[in-house]
């Protein structure tokens, strides 16, 4: 498989069987490793780096949980496939500005993914749609456990698993999950949980990770702590805290059509308003209103729109989707006029839906 190819298919986020969107997007755990007496691969020469990954790819690419694999060096690939991977979370924006001797390593349904010589020489993540915390850990522990057989990896006695960042030192394991959360957004409830799961030493980030802002209503909860902890106590945390955000913010959308229900039907009705109409997109506007209809169809007000649809778009409205779709590199302008172009097309194209009213609306007419 080629990033072509991968462009050409749904994300590994989008759930086949899915009708409506809902709250939790998607989970994924990470674990970094070092391969015992190499240097780190920001301290490495170009010419380590290549050696590392020459050694590696080969090692990865046999192990059997890695169906039809993907696999490039970053400095074989066109800043725009660096982006494609980026945007389906296959890789981080540091590794997307990499060169030779780095590379990543994937499944061909991207449930899998490897990245060679970013900050650590390894970076294992396995990744889910929905709530999935305890099978991403147990499938990314197994080929923790293949790898570990033919690598040895930089491990001390009294701090675990060694890493670039003293951060990740111990288990070496970030958890996180994408949440939608929009109904905490509107009901101005989303800061007072961001500043509690600081004190609980969470993370709470954008879409696209670390330094990034929350755009579209989506945010990513994450562990901070990785040493002294059990990695199975790790996941369970962070899952009971994710299953109590959930529960906030299903009391906060049953609030917004009690208190706010006719700025909830206005702020959805606009969305696909402004979707189906407009000719100028940015990419930060698509994903806040591809958000709106996103509520809209979890709160029935949207009524037959495929939320299949909408979720692709989140992902093909990226610049680098839209420009490898495109066939050509695109300004930022060409490209808010061809996002606005494919948003029209694919909504257009889909059942239009009806916006639902209350019986006690429509009793009246």
């Amino acid at each position: 498989m080629n990033v072509d190819e991968l462009v050409r298919t749904p994300a590994w986020w989008i759930e086949e069987d899915s009708s409506e969107p809902g709250i939790v997007v998607s989970s994924r755990v990470r674990l970094a490793r070092n391969i015992r007496g190499a240097a780190y691969p920001g301290w490495a020469g170009e010419e380590e780096c290549e050696r590392i990954w020459k050694e590696l790819l080969p090692i990865l690419s046999d192990l059997e949980v890695l169906d039809s694999p993907l696999h490039a060096e970053m400095g074989e690939l066109e800043n725009i496939d660096k982006q494609i991977l980026f945007e389906r979370h296959l890789i981080s924006r540091e590794h997307a500005e990499k060169g030779k001797g780095s590379g990543v390593v994937a499944r061909g349904d991207e449930r899998l993914a490897i990245m060679v010589n970013e900050e650590d020489h390894l970076r294992l993540q396995s990744m889910r749609p929905g709530l999935a915390l305890d099978e991403v850990w147990k499938e990314i522990d197994d080929v923790d456990s293949a790898v570990e057989q033919q690598v040895r990896f930089a491990f001390g006695v009294k701090l675990g698993y060694l890493t670039a960042c003293p951060s990740n030192v111990g288990t070496g394991l970030r958890a996180s999950v994408m949440l939608h959360l929009p109904g905490l957004v509107l009901m101005n409830d989303m800061n007072p949980i961001i500043k509690g799961m600081g004190k609980i030493g969470l993370a709470v980030r954008g879409l696209w990770g670390e330094g990034t802002e929350a755009t579209g209503n989506m945010f990513q909860i994450s562990n901070q702590i990785t040493l002294g902890e059990r990695e199975k106590d790790i996941i369970l945390e962070l899952e009971q805290i994710v299953l109590e955000v959930v529960e906030h913010e299903k009391n906060a959308r049953i609030r917004l059509l009690q208190e706010r229900e006719m700025l909830t039907r206005d702020h959805v009705g606009r969305a696909y308003g402004i979707l189906t109409n407009a000719h100028i997109l940015t990419s930060k506007e698509a994903l806040d209103q591809l958000s709106g209809l996103r509520l809209g169809i979890d709160l029935n007000i949207l009524d037959s729109l495929d939320g299949r649809v909408v979720d692709e778009l989140l992902l093909l409205t990226q610049p680098g989707h839209l420009q490898k779709l495109e066939g050509r590199r695109l300004k930022p302008k060409e490209r808010d006029r061809a996002r606005a172009a494919q948003v029209r097309s694919r909504l257009l194209d889909a059942k239009k839906p009806a916006l639902r009213r209350r019986k006690s609306q429509t009793s009246h007419e």
